[in-house]
């Protein structure tokens, strides 16, 4: 096929083309979420009984300590932290405490027999002093777990609230986040709590840019607890005292209301939005554009842009272009240009990367002509990246006449390969085994000066592999050495597949012994390899030793490795096993495919177990598999060793419902059938039959003719 549309379109383009980039990064809003932890380090810490010392804290920076008098600490490495004060006994702690409090009006006497008592509302007045006296949150929290262990029993809510206060104030959020996970831990009584709540941290705060900070705080606990309708309850209310949450709470209530699948929470949260003066509601809605797209929710994506101006957002080329490549990457093509046309007609003009991710869409899509007809409609001036994409399209198709012809227009147009273009040309030669033509535009790639990835030299010796000359794959991966470039784990395991497809299983394991001694470790392809070499040359026993292995090293078995495993005990014949383990894959999250199933399906039917391969036929077609040709013959031929031509003849039925077209191996499983049970002049029955379920025309000997 030649696609003249697309030469003439380049032809008449622009010698120079726009720059792109083949990836397109949006920001995303850092969570400002620190892991609570109310174990600080005091001077007691360890005597400490606190049950919120369970949590890990990570750094804070700036984190107030009380400590006096200039150390300095010398590491290992030789450089020097110092410290502006030396820690404080408890004792020292205390003292400073009470003439702080003393200051403040609060007499607390001799320390072991205290003059004021130490009730919710004292605590939480003293508390406030001593923050006000000494701008110390780490010494009022050292005085909030004090009094804590001297009364025997927890804080209020009123004084929790105090302490979250000032620990934000004072820049100890990790301290704030303990409590406030702590509280959304226990919201368990219903709005009226979520009243209390609220009003306690409201009366409580110390400035309203706090309070906003707390809020958002507590939000962020809300969805660490999995309580999203607690959170939206506690928006409700923020919005009374015209409150709103910061960006990266919202990001992370829009993820966790996505994973709920609870879309109609998501509307209630952009009506909000436009009130918060935030001015960050794009920035937010593109974060939602992306998490819809990514859980397939296009529909929903397609109206939030329609909608997105109600909600205070502004569209733009960015969030236009998340949501057209998620349609095209979902063959959506019809509804993704229909959605560039949309754009352009409130004047956003398209950039490179959303006309790319298009046009790539379409080439994909196997779409070469339409997809040149959208760039002539746009005078889109192709690039690198563009014509990388009509190149993989008919590469993937074979047909290298034209790749070699639009390889000659990037020359002609000064558009310069790069070696992304130049490895997808070599990997298509070699997909046709053609592997000539693929050396001669890897030497093209060397003396225009692009220097060739791993991927080239690997898809080279996957190319040697697939003509069966070992000795050329061989040389690509050993002069890969000679030039200082370490091969990867996949060019490895492309030379001991080709190694495995002749039997050399020798020299697959002194691959792996070489993978090792370089210090690549080998994958889960790597075992499936070895597996399946092993089956094929009889050593069934010896691949589950490999499998074994694989999961010694603490590597997850994919399908493929399952298949092998069951694979090898059908052909043990201990059917038992294999058929124990095609049940455990669903409980490790693997779905069986045809081929697993056509692996157990031929142990049964090799031991003439046809009631159970029956029974296993039916399980799989009432998962939705659909039977290939492989596993039809499979069983045809057990039902006709065991002479039962009735099944057989409703197999024939399926394969012909399902479209299926009988080849050498069914007509021969036929007349094995029909000989079993006596017929004369088996062949010739056999080829009457299939004439008559497949409405074949004519048929020489078991070759069929339409």
């Amino acid at each position: 096929m030649r696609h003249s549309k697309l030469r003439l379109l380049l032809h008449s383009s622009s010698s120079s083309s726009s720059a792109l980039s083949s990836s397109y990064s949006f920001l995303t809003p850092f969570r400002r979420l620190i892991v609570p932890c109310l174990n600080f380090s005091d001077a007691d810490a360890s005597s400490s009984d606190d049950s919120s010392a369970d949590f890990s804290p990570l750094p804070f920076p700036r984190r107030t300590s009380y400590r006096s008098g200039e150390v300095s600490v010398e590491t290992s490495a030789g450089r020097r932290y110092s410290f502006s004060r030396e820690w404080l006994s408890k004792l020292a702690l205390m003292e400073k405490i009470a003439t702080l409090l003393a200051n403040k009006g609060w007499d607390l006497g001799f320390l072991s027999s205290l003059n004021v008592e130490l009730d919710e509302c004292n605590v939480t007045q003293m508390l406030n002093s001593l923050y006000d006296a000494s701008s110390d949150g780490a010494l009022a929290f050292f005085f909030f777990r004090w009094v804590r262990r001297h009364n025997g029993s927890d804080h209020g809510l009123r004084s929790v609230c105090t302490m979250v206060h000032i620990s934000v104030s004072g820049n100890m959020n990790h301290i704030a986040m303990g409590c406030l996970r702590e509280i959304a831990r226990n919201v368990s009584g219903g709005e009226q709590w979520i009243d209390l709540v609220f009003d306690v941290l409201r009366e409580t705060s110390r400035t309203r840019e706090v309070l906003r900070t707390v809020y958002s705080m507590f939000l962020s606990c809300c969805i660490y607890e999995n309580s999203i309708d607690v959170g939206m309850e506690f928006i409700k209310r923020m919005k009374r005292f015209n409150f709103f949450p910061s960006v990266g709470v919202y990001s992370e209530l829009i993820r966790s209301l996505l994973e709920s699948k609870n879309l109609g929470f998501v509307e209630e949260l952009f009506e909000e939005m436009p009130n918060c003066g935030i001015g960050s509601n794009k920035l937010v809605m593109s974060l939602f554009l992306r998490e819809l797209c990514a859980k397939g929710a296009l529909e929903y994506a397609c109206k939030l842009i329609a909608d997105m101006q109600s909600y205070g957002g502004e569209a733009d080329v960015v969030v236009y272009t998340i949501v057209i490549n998620a349609l095209c990457n979902q063959g959506f093509l019809r509804e993704a240009t229909s959605l560039l046309y949309k754009m352009m007609d409130i004047d956003i003009s398209p950039d490179t990367v959303l006309l790319s991710s298009l046009v790539d869409g379409y080439c994909k899509a196997g779409m070469l002509v339409e997809a040149v007809g959208l760039m002539n409609s746009l005078s889109c001036i192709p690039d690198a990246y563009v014509y990388n994409s009509f190149i993989l399209t008919l590469c993937r198709n074979g047909d290298m006449q034209e790749v070699s012809n639009l390889l000659n227009e990037m020359f002609i147009l000064g558009i310069q390969p790069d070696s992304v273009n130049y490895t997808t040309i070599i990997d298509g030669y070699c997909k046709v085994c053609q592997i000539d033509q693929a050396l001669k535009i890897l030497a093209m790639m060397l003396k225009r000066g692009v220097n060739p990835t791993i991927l080239t030299y690997t898809v080279l010796i996957d190319g040697y592999v697939k003509i069966d000359d070992l000795q050329g794959a061989e040389y690509i991966f050993y002069s890969i050495q000679k030039q200082g470039i370490q091969p990867d784990v996949v060019a490895y395991n492309m030379l001991m597949n080709g190694y495995t497809k002749k039997g050399h299983m020798h020299k697959a394991y002194e691959v792996k012994d070489m993978m090792l001694k370089d210090g690549i470790s080998p994958d889960v392809a790597t075992y499936n390899i070895l597996m399946h070499g092993l089956i094929k040359r009889g050593f069934a026993a010896e691949s589950r030793d490999i499998f074994n292995e694989l999961v010694r090293r603490g590597l997850s078995p994919d399908k493929i490795s399952f298949t092998n495993v069951i694979d090898s005990y059908s052909q043990d014949g201990n059917l038992e096993e294999a058929f124990l383990i095609w049940c455990s894959m669903g409980r490790e999250g693997i779905q069986p495919d045809i081929v697993t199933c056509s692996a157990l399906l031929n142990g049964y039917c090799k031991r003439h177990h046809m009631q159970e391969a029956n029974v296993l036929f039916q399980r799989m077609l009432d998962a939705g598999l659909v039977p290939d040709l492989i596993l039809y013959n499979t069983l045809l031929c057990g039902f006709c060793k065991e002479g039962d031509l009735n099944e057989a003849y409703r197999l024939l039925t399926m394969m012909k419902e399902h479209c299926i077209t009988p080849n050498n191996v069914t007509c021969m499983a036929l007349v094995c059938g029909l000989e079993k049970i006596g017929v004369q002049n088996a062949v010739e029955s056999a080829i009457i039959k299939l004439q008559e379920v497949f409405a074949f025309k004519h048929m020489v000997g078991c070759e069929f003719i339409s």
